[in-house]
């Protein structure tokens, strides 16, 4: 094997762009599974549907295989991403820009216009794309097709398949082989099949994706949800619990103790997606500091929102009377705000030095939402909140954040502005954890500046925006809420600066400029460390 080795360190052409022709190959089976899909989009009747879709998952998955095991088992081990900006598909080029529009679009029709991809209305059979997962569908739940299935098992494929890719590209990486594995696992068992077999046992189950945690899991505290989980025995009752539980200890235990990477990089199907599927782009996230602020306001903005339109939307089929409703709206909103107080309060008192500068904008955000929520308590009536009818107000949060937002931008965009757009700028969740994180996490990344040559890999990789290149050439600790410990800096560091530590809180935040000699009592130091 090591005869048929490239051992060329060049970073331009035509190394950098030579694809064999067991590659081109292995396009066109992609290729000619993307036809089929394309064909089912116009409704050609396949003779044997079951075939047909099994034939299709099937070239794409092989052909990604087979490209993958090309492009990565003729080089050495380590790093790589020769070739990166030469590509048009991975640069903002013609094919990057098709790709960003034409997934746009099928995001958009399967959120807004899936009788276009042929999902039957009214009793009405499947056609189309659907109908084409019909077989699938019916093998795992007795049940047709919907577009969400059909989303479900092309979303799992694709990291799948692309989770295999990343195996390779980065199998000089234990960490990124552990984390690639977790995500790969959680998707395929929680995500798509979990769910499916739930539905079998008990079809009056809401349908529930486990390691799906509010906010993300928007649709949790929705009313035709909560009564599904109520009416549908023990297995629902405790599903429930287990969703609130998740939210009030799980998550801050865990982030406690490893940070917001336990779920953004090991459990997440959105992460998983990112990293897998959209590793070809995260070169594309921006460094600028304009993107940093909006960064900053914009996912934190999207946070106020999840607080407020998922206390509204419960706040909507609560009572007035006590004797009718043992959870009355007026106990509900007063215990949201005093939840909301106490930690409010908490992390000023306590934690007021991790917020540093930030302090103000934390106060700014929870007068927000409690100036909000008594807007809502004070100014609504039985039908309506915030002067919008109860119905509307709660399929908005599911139109705006979880459709619009994750769907058709988090995605979408992936080959225009990086595959973490979501994760950073518009992901609740991912606000929550990084809040987590930085006040009392024990995870941060390590820096050794001595060690740092400024290559720049860390920065020009790191997915969400962070230019990890200014701490390490400093050698300060990379605590930041938006890291979401993906751990690819440190994988693409020739030098080995970076390291990823769970370690005692104290010294975690060591902000500093660079010293000289000359400027401090080295031993001094050395002593106090």
């Amino acid at each position: 094997m090591s005869n048929k080795l490239n051992h060329s360190m060049s970073l331009a052409k035509p190394d950098a762009l030579k694809i064999t022709i067991t590659q081109k190959v292995a396009l066109g089976l992609g290729l000619v599974g993307l036809l089929i899909l394309s064909l089912a989009l116009f409704n050609v009747n396949f003779p044997n549907k079951s075939i047909i879709l099994w034939l299709t998952l099937g070239v794409i998955t092989i052909g990604t295989i087979i490209y993958s095991r090309g492009a990565y088992l003729t080089k050495l081990e380590g790093i790589k991403n020769d070739g990166t900006w030469f590509k048009s598909i991975s640069s903002r080029g013609f094919w990057g820009w098709s790709a960003g529009i034409l997934l746009t679009a099928f995001y958009i029709i399967l959120y807004f216009y899936p009788e276009y991809l042929g999902l039957g209305k009214d009793g009405a059979e499947n056609t189309g794309i659907i109908g084409l997962f019909d077989p699938l569908s019916q093998l795992l739940s007795g049940r047709n097709a919907s577009q969400w299935f059909v989303y479900g098992t092309l979303y799992t494929l694709a990291i799948l398949a692309f989770g295999y890719k990343f195996f390779l590209k980065y199998r000089h990486n234990r960490y990124q082989q552990v984390r690639t594995f977790s995500v790969m696992f959680f998707q395929l068992a929680f995500a798509f099949l979990i769910p499916e077999f739930m539905y079998v046992m008990n079809n009056d189950l809401p349908y529930y994706d486990i390691k799906s945690i509010w906010p993300l899991n928007y649709y949790i505290f929705d009313e035709w949800s909560v009564k599904g989980f109520l009416t549908a025995g023990n297995i629902g009752l405790a599903l429930l619990v287990f969703g609130i539980l998740s939210i009030f200890v799980i998550t801050p235990i865990l982030t406690y103790k490893y940070g917001k990477r336990w779920y953004c990089s090991w459990v997440c199907g959105c992460g998983g997606l990112a990293e897998t599927a959209g590793d070809s782009f995260r070169q594309l996230s921006s460094k600028k500091l304009t993107a940093w602020k909006l960064e900053r306001w914009l996912i934190h903005s999207v946070l106020v929102f999840s607080i407020v339109m998922t206390t509204a939307m419960i706040y909507t089929y609560l009572g007035y009377k006590s004797n009718e409703f043992w959870l009355t709206r007026g106990v509900f909103i007063t215990s949201v705000i005093a939840l909301l107080t106490v930690i409010f309060i908490g992390v000023m008192v306590f934690r007021h030095k991790e917020f540093g500068k930030d302090a103000k904008y934390g106060a700014i955000g929870y007068f927000a939402i409690i100036a909000l929520l008594l807007i809502m308590h004070f100014t609504g009536t039985t039908d309506q909140l915030f002067f919008i009818k109860s119905g509307s107000l709660r399929s908005a949060y599911g139109i705006y954040i979880g459709s619009i937002f994750s769907g058709v931008i988090g995605t979408g965009f992936y080959p225009i502005l990086g595959n973490r757009v979501w994760c950073r700028f518009g992901c609740p969740m991912a606000a929550i954890l990084g809040f987590q994180q930085r006040l009392f996490s024990k995870f941060r990344i390590t820096t050794n500046g001595g060690q740092c040559i400024s290559c720049g890999n860390c920065s020009t990789y790191c997915e969400m925006g962070i230019d990890v290149r200014a701490y390490a050439q400093k050698g300060e600790n990379i605590v930041r809420s938006s890291c979401v410990g993906c751990g690819i800096c440190a994988a693409v560091c020739p030098r080995g600066v970076l390291k990823l530590e769970n370690d005692s809180m104290k010294g975690r935040i060591n902000t500093n400029e660079i010293l000289l000699g000359n400027d401090v009592d080295l031993m001094k130091l050395v002593n106090e460390k």
